[in-house]
């Protein structure tokens, strides 16, 4: 069993930043690949970002591609997903969500946390 808690959202301007953090419960940490997917008022969920159990490996949505960064610290059971140059497109909740399974698919993860809501204001 893993439990996730998001943080890091908020209100910022167009163009601005932010750091959202995804916090892990467990031993086992290591073995999950993590993703980050987002959800706007009326749309379905949807791929942000994930990361292999290990750090070494990423991929992103066209769409946060070369502006979103993902990263994770085994030894915090943390996964981050760095935000810069936000759209107003961008505002959602965000969610982070483990999985055995390198997907980009919702149900392909396992455990999700509770959101983040991002609010970007043009």
């Amino acid at each position: 069993q893993v439990q996730l808690v998001e943080s890091g959202g908020g209100l910022v301007q167009a163009g601005g930043s932010l750091r959202l953090s995804c916090a892990a419960s467990g031993r086992t940490f290591s073995s999950y690949a993590m993703g980050w997917f987002r959800q706007a008022p009326g749309k379905e969920r949807e791929f942000v970002a994930r990361i292999t159990g290990s750090g070494g490996g990423t991929s992103y949505a066209d769409s946060v591609k070369g502006r979103f960064t993902i990263s994770r610290d085994n030894a915090k059971n943390t996964v981050y997903l760095q935000m810069n140059s936000l759209k107003p497109e961008d505002t959602a909740v965000y969610y982070c969500a483990a999985s055995r399974k390198w997907v980009v698919v919702t149900t392909g993860y396992d455990y999700w946390g509770q959101g983040t809501q991002v609010t970007v204001s043009s």
